[in-house]
């Protein structure tokens, strides 16, 4: 007989769902052998005290899933095949076999790091990318996305995967007043974030053995998303002008990733006789060259620089911006300006993708462009992130003095961080002995390509990339206080 364990008080409310549920699980463990009898339908019932129709339930949903096997007149009987094939008690996660999967999940696994836990509980976190909670414009969000909610469509269906026609009209306008990039609104194709901007890039205009040219040091997402199409990257190192334009003429590339108006990460502006060698280039071989203008509101010295895309002879290049850096990389807004001749081919990606990115968020984008709150929003945010930074800088002169050198600060939220006494071997022992004392930092060694035998380790002193947007000026005086400490303490071992 079945011995069902379920406490007295219960046996009388068991629904067909409970007896089926411990039934399974009883055949898979081989409770009844391979292909041994189960009661009959009458017999279970009595024994559990419910009626017989409720063990049929049971009974019936076991022989549609093949676990046991029905005849009239008889008692069930376990399928074999069931209990051959079934779980064998091995616990979740425990599995070694490896996925089979595709050869762009195979270069996936092989070029995209795994996601490590964020460190919590810090002083002070020097992370890239970060943001302040307190700068996101709650009221003015709330208000457009409150305003996007309450309009009322005629019928909720699918959108044009190119994005609202509004919010692209939007972005006509503010791209041009903002950055002198003039485009047609089919142009403009909204994408969740800069990240699925390059990812249309890749998948649209790279096969696997294709070359495309990456700065190096450079922005790593960038080399993974297009290295997982199976294309190949071509490095060419950076200097305090950016891209080395020179090197260009041997790439034999079909695709460029260049950052001009702020190199990733140390923070050069490529000049203007650079830039003009780069759209040649484009020209010259039939290239495209993807302009990534991450963080052009956030200049600190002059005006935002001239883009690529506002320069003659552009038409190769594919402009990509996102508010990540403005509002929040939590809401996943980006845009990508294409070339004419792309307009259909990025629409259909695009749609093939996730159909379009959410309309409440596009819409109340929208709202904020249009009724000029993003634009005061991002002078706000010039305002305070400068003040960041020069807190920033005034901490590491007062704590290293001339043992340091601060490169990229002239724009965006992040500088780079050189320690003249500390050489390369010294990077895992500084960043561990201030993790010690609450502090984060990130090396900016793994940004170099690790192929290159002559830069493998980057650099050879210790450099920090630096990033202040998500701290107040009292963490970042504790942070650099601590990660003197920090550095003097490991020095002293």
């Amino acid at each position: 007989m079945v011995q069902i364990k379920v406490p007295s008080h219960r046996v009388g409310r068991m629904g067909a769902r409970r007896i089926y549920e411990v039934l399974r699980d009883q055949i898979l463990g081989r409770v009844y052998g391979s292909n041994g009898s189960l009661p009959s339908s009458r017999a279970l019932a009595e024994e559990l005290g419910v009626s017989r129709g409720t063990v049929t339930v049971a009974y019936e949903q076991l022989a549609a899933e093949g676990f046991i096997e029905t005849r009239h007149g008889a008692r069930p009987r376990v399928a074999k095949a069931a209990v051959e094939t079934g779980r064998t008690g091995t616990k979740a996660g425990s599995c070694t076999r490896k996925a089979r999967v595709s050869r762009y999940g195979e270069r996936l696994r092989q070029v995209v790091a795994r996601s490590t836990e964020q460190p919590r509980n810090l002083v002070a976190d020097f992370c890239y990318g970060d943001l302040s909670p307190l700068d996101f414009p709650v009221p003015a969000w709330k208000r457009a996305v409150t305003a996007a909610i309450t309009q009322r469509p005629r019928t909720l269906t699918y959108d044009d995967p190119r994005g609202s026609l509004r919010l692209r009209t939007a972005l006509q306008g503010y791209l041009w007043r903002s950055r002198t990039v003039r485009c047609e609104i089919d142009q403009i194709i909204v994408v969740n974030g800069s990240q699925q901007g390059l990812d249309l890039c890749a998948r649209l205009l790279l096969d696997a053995g294709d070359r495309f040219v990456m700065e190096d040091p450079g922005y790593p997402m960038a080399r993974h998303i297009l290295s997982a199409t199976g294309a190949i990257a071509v490095p060419i190192p950076v200097d305090a002008n950016g891209l080395n334009t020179a090197r260009l003429a041997r790439a034999e590339a079909r695709l460029a990733y260049v950052t001009p108006s702020h190199q990733f990460p140390l923070g050069g502006v490529m000049p203007i006789r650079r830039r003009h060698q780069l759209l040649a280039w484009t020209k010259k071989v039939e290239a495209y060259v993807i302009e990534d203008d991450y963080d052009s509101e956030y200049r600190y010295d002059t005006k935002p620089v001239l883009p690529l895309h506002a320069l003659e002879e552009s038409e190769h290049v594919i402009y990509l911006g996102t508010v990540s850096k403005t509002l929040s990389p939590t809401l996943r807004i980006g845009y990508v300006v294409v070339p004419p001749e792309l307009q259909f081919a990025f629409s259909a990606g695009k749609q093939i993708m996730d159909r379009h990115t959410s309309l409440i968020e596009q819409e109340a984008l929208a709202t904020m462009l249009d009724t000029g709150a993003y634009d005061r929003h991002v002078r706000r945010m010039r305002r305070r992130n400068d003040e960041r930074r020069r807190a920033l800088i005034e901490a590491l002169r007062r704590r290293f003095g001339e043992r340091i050198r601060v490169e990229g600060d002239a724009a965006g939220f992040h500088l780079v961080a050189w320690f003249d006494d500390l050489p390369k071997k010294s990077e895992a022992a500084l960043i561990e002995a201030a993790r010690a004392k609450g502090v984060g930092v990130y090396p900016i060694s793994p940004l170099y390509d690790q192929r290159q035998p002559d830069r493998r380790r980057g650099p050879n002193l210790v450099g920090l990339i630096m990033g202040y947007a998500a701290l107040e000026a009292h963490q970042i005086e504790r942070g650099c206080q601590l990660l003197a400490q920090a550095r003097d303490q490991f020095r002293s071992r």
